[in-house]
């Protein structure tokens, strides 16, 4: 049975949610499933934009067929080649063996890539800039490269202000009935998922997300409408401006997150008495996570959110703790920068943790290191709370800014 939405009255949800899904893209904890958005578009000629994951895909196949009520597909506009969006193209095609296939050259190039159908004979290459018209509607391709593959472009309905956004502005979380934004408690039950999705998914491109930010900004938008998550089309402003904050690395809160790991609890009691000793100063949005129990996308997207980090690692057979190097990799790896840091370290027989987790923090853009590392020997002693409140004055101040 199909489950389409009429977003205005020739343009139709017909996406679908998946709640089984555990690991988005085998790797990211997904605990609320994930969406997968697409939409027809009923013109003189008949417009899909996107596909969708094999997961879903009887589900939206009879949606894209109960949209077009009888009618055969024109064109298929492909945004975005990743296969949660583009596993059904080959259906497609053998279902609506007319279709012509709109996309880029490195668009078209993937699609050969994946599938093994005639590509050529089907696909419409566009340029950055070029539009189609199929009717009353005009859509315009604005590439965004980057945002997150090479190939990924969006595409602005010219008619009715509709941006149809590939991954930008996407969330993780699964639809239950309400596809607009305005219809959830976004920024209580949403925020965090659309934090995390971007930050993990799309968060070491900051450059390429503020030039296409750059580029929306002169299209008159009433309606975003992205690949995973609620659909926007009220308060827009407020969502864009929290990309803003993310693609330029800016500290989204100032506060106080603490990051360790521990083995047998002696570091974990550090951090304590450090949060504590910076209570004591003040600081009110101290936040405190355990690296061996948090996944490990939920710390990146939570460095990006706050001023002012802790890193806390005991010595580990002369290494950093592995949970706690993974972090630091991961923050590496999504260009993190911008943030005043401090270090602390434990060990028994060699202290090394806290040497290398510096040179990684180092290697870093703009990491301001704003205190000297406190180095514990097997558990924290009381001549060492001098150095814990001069830490703790350190990140004080750099909470107040």
């Amino acid at each position: 049975m199909h489950n389409i939405r009429k977003i205005a009255e020739d343009v139709i949800y017909v996406g679908a949610s998946d709640r089984r899904l555990a690991l988005f893209e085998n790797v990211y904890p997904i605990e609320r499933g994930v969406s997968y958005n697409s939409y027809v578009v009923l013109d003189e000629s008949t417009v899909l934009l996107d596909t969708a994951d094999h997961s879903v895909s009887r589900e939206f196949l009879e949606n894209v067929e109960a949209a077009l009520g009888g009618r055969s597909l024109d064109w298929l506009i492909v945004n975005h080649m990743e296969p949660d969006h583009c596993s059904v193209i080959a259906e497609i095609v053998l279902r609506y063996p007319d279709v012509k296939i709109v996309g880029n050259q490195k668009t078209i190039q993937m699609i050969k890539q994946f599938f093994s159908f005639d590509v050529d004979s089907r696909a419409h290459i566009v340029k950055d800039g070029d539009t189609l018209t199929t009717g009353k509607h005009t859509f315009a391709f604005v590439f965004a490269p980057m945002v997150h593959w090479p190939e990924v472009m969006v595409t602005f309905d010219t008619s009715n202000g509709f941006l149809f956004s590939a991954d930008a502005f996407g969330t993780f979380g699964a639809l239950a009935g309400n596809i607009y934004a305005d219809e959830l408690d976004f920024e209580k039950e949403w925020l965090d998922d659309a934090r995390r999705y971007y930050i993990n998914i799309v968060g070491k491109y900051g450059v390429q997300v503020m030039n296409t930010l750059k580029k929306a900004a002169t299209l008159p938008i009433k309606m975003i409408l992205p690949l995973h998550g609620p659909i926007w089309r009220e308060n827009i402003g407020w969502f864009i401006s929290k990309y803003q904050t993310w693609a330029s690395y800016t500290p989204e809160e100032k506060g106080l997150l603490i990051i360790y790991s521990t083995i047998y609890g002696d570091t974990a009691n550090a951090v304590d008495v450090l949060a504590a000793a910076a209570a004591e100063r003040g600081v009110r949005n101290i936040h405190m996570y355990d690296a061996s129990k948090t996944d490990v996308s939920v710390l990146v997207s939570e460095c990006f959110r706050y001023s002012t980090i802790v890193f806390a690692s005991p010595t580990y057979n002369a290494e950093i703790f592995p949970k706690m190097e993974m972090l630091l990799s991961e923050l590496r790896a999504h260009a993190f920068q911008k943030r005043d840091a401090a270090v602390i370290e434990n060990g028994t027989w060699a202290l090394s943790a806290g040497k290398k987790m510096s040179e990684i923090l180092g290697s870093m853009k703009e990491i301001n290191i704003i205190a000297p590392v406190l180095s514990i020997k097997s558990s924290l002693k009381e001549d060492q709370m001098g150095a814990i409140e001069e830490m703790a004055d350190a990140l004080s101040e750099s909470v107040r800014g």
